[in-house]
């Protein structure tokens, strides 16, 4: 029932952010932006492992990643 719930706030924070950067509302290089992604990679991670739903779990990885070289983008980008 917690993952879920934790599922399904992380799918609504990956989607969330695809539509606020599709609309315009955000950059893609945004700290926000990636933080949605990040904590909705792990929140859908999370349920796909207790799922076990292990390919599932590799795209969270990986997309989880990704977001984490983005966010050092933006850090960098700030710092610049």
């Amino acid at each position: 029932m917690i993952s879920d719930i934790v599922g399904w706030i992380g799918a609504g924070l990956v989607i969330s952010a695809y539509f606020l950067v599709s609309t315009k509302k955000l950059p893609p290089i945004s700290v926000t932006y990636q933080l949605m992604n990040l904590f909705g990679a792990l929140g859908v991670g999370i349920n796909v492992l207790v799922q076990e739903a292990y390919p599932s779990l590799a795209i969270q990885i990986l997309w989880a990643m990704i977001a984490v070289y983005g966010l050092y983008k933006a850090f960098k980008t700030r710092t610049s």
